[in-house]
């Protein structure tokens, strides 16, 4: 424990130095990039060293800190750039929003729901595919954590009663898919933490882009429908992959009993766990419908204000009250349901991808002059194929969230210059970058959390069934995924 002390100090010491040094490049080493550039570009390469190695919260503080004191603007319009921005405090009360589902325990009849189905009894497969498209739904509509918690010491029970081992395939390979699932999940509702983050910034970089004026709108209904219907096909290809390929031994499972998971039955639903359900749904048709009918009346009036439906559904929830106290507790919410790291994390990322291509950095003409020879010439689906697959490499080598936001720019750049729409592209690598990130402890918290599960994973475990698993992935995304965005597109 000592030495992981003194290892985050040595770390942050490292961090810090490239964010104060890295300005001191002479100019004309990065063609086109001004002073104020490699301020930030310094600023920014220090942020991903610290969000690797130390606490992600405080990493982006210092990234916010550093941008403040740096001559790019004034503290104060750099504050109010990061904690006024609209995706931010969007972010904020849709994370409280969510935190308080948790805090009432409402994920856990859900998922209780999912796993007491009868049609799964004797049927080890489709058990497998219901677990794997239970946490994938959870993770879409509650949260990407949710699953895991609620489903890994479930399904520990469950193989111990059957009487697998640890050391046993099937285990090893479902508790890894919960992960995977929960993962595939993650960026489809554009309402929600990273895929809320990198839409808008997407939305802020277009600003820098005034040549590219067709086809750039993405649509909350829209990018969720491409998604979900590409997580879907995610979904069926895994469970394929884990029958089919690693073919685990699935006996022990014959012997499943819906009984086994009705043990220490829930008692029934409070009044505030069922108002928080209804909300819930009325959350997810406002997030959603009104942007498919946007002349619509009400919709369309809805649609033009979605930013303020999460507030209004904390005030509401935090106004309602029944014997047990206000449906959304929110001092407990904020104090234990709330996940900060994730909050700052997204808050200066989006800080930061603002502030790299701004027009005061030259960044995005050293872009320009870096990268049209490379992809001079490639036609849209071309390029999209490299660049997918460059994105998928990465984001298993760094923070998911930080992939994103590189490689936006290069994409609008591309996009400026050779008139491809930019829509189909920038839904693509979102969904790509945040639903593959697990072959590596580094590449995103769930990942970290397969690395960590050592009573039933080991470091070699994760590493070759994420693997396959990625190919298979890498292979969808890319022969299903970039002609089915177009078509939507």
């Amino acid at each position: 424990m000592e030495k992981q002390i003194k290892a985050s100090y040595v770390h942050f010491i490292i961090g810090f130095a490239i964010m104060l040094l890295f300005r001191f490049i002479p100019l004309g080493v990065l063609p086109n990039v001004t002073e104020i550039g490699l301020q930030v570009i310094g600023i920014f390469i220090g942020t991903l060293y610290l969000w690797t190695t130390i606490e992600p919260t405080v990493a982006s503080l210092v990234s916010i800190f550093m941008l403040a004191m740096s001559d790019f603007a004034p503290a104060g319009d750099v504050l109010a750039n990061c904690f006024g921005n609209p995706t931010v405090v969007q972010m904020l009360f849709l994370m409280i929003f969510m935190g308080g589902l948790t805090n009432r325990k409402f994920t856990v009849y859900i998922a209780r729901w999912i796993m007491t189905r009868k049609f799964m009894e004797g049927r080890p497969w489709v058990f497998t595919f219901v677990m794997m498209l239970g946490a994938y739904l959870m993770s879409v509509f509650i949260g990407v954590f949710a699953p895991i918690f609620l489903f890994w010491p479930i399904l520990y029970g469950i193989f111990e009663e059957v009487g697998y081992k640890k050391t046993d395939a099937y285990p090893k390979l479902l508790v890894i898919g919960i992960v995977i699932a929960a993962l595939i999940g993650f960026p489809v509702p554009p309402y929600m933490s990273n895929a809320l983050a990198l839409l808008g910034n997407y939305k802020g970089l277009l600003a820098n882009f005034p040549t590219i004026t067709e086809g750039i709108l993405i649509s909350d209904a829209t990018y969720f429908m491409v998604c979900f219907s590409l997580g879907l096909i995610l979904i069926i290809s895994v469970v394929f992959v884990m029958k089919f390929i690693f073919h685990p031994d699935v006996e022990p499972m014959k012997k499943i009993n819906i009984e086994m998971l009705r043990k220490n039955p829930l008692p029934p639903m409070s009044k505030a766990q069922k108002v928080y359900g209804i909300f819930l749904g009325i959350f997810i048709f406002c997030m959603l419908i009104p942007s498919l009918l946007p002349n619509a009346p009400i919709l369309g009036f809805i649609n033009k204000n979605s930013l303020v439906v999460p507030i209004v559904l904390v005030g509401i929830l935090s106004l309602i009250q029944f014997e047990d106290g206000p449906v959304l507790r929110f001092n407990e919410v904020m104090g234990k349901d709330f996940a900060w790291p994730t909050y700052f994390l997204c808050t200066s990322a989006i800080l930061i991808g603002g502030v790299l291509t701004n027009e005061a950095t030259g960044v995005t003409p050293f872009l320009n002059t870096v990268l049209t020879p490379i992809f001079n010439g490639m036609s849209g689906v071309m390029f999209t194929i490299v660049l997918l697959m460059l994105a998928i490499i990465l984001t298993n080598v760094c923070n998911s969230l930080v992939i994103g936001m590189i490689l936006q720019p290069v994409i609008l750049t591309y996009c400026a210059n050779s008139g491809v729409s930019p829509a189909p592209i920038i839904t693509l690598l979102i969904f790509a970058v945040l639903s593959t990130a697990a072959c590596t402890p580094s590449a995103s918290p769930l990942a970290a959390m397969l690395f960590g599960n050592k009573d039933y994973l080991t470091s070699g475990d994760v590493y070759k069934y994420t693997g396959v698993i990625l190919v298979v992935e890498i292979i969808v995304i890319l022969v299903i995924g970039v002609p089915f965005a177009n078509l939507f597109f």
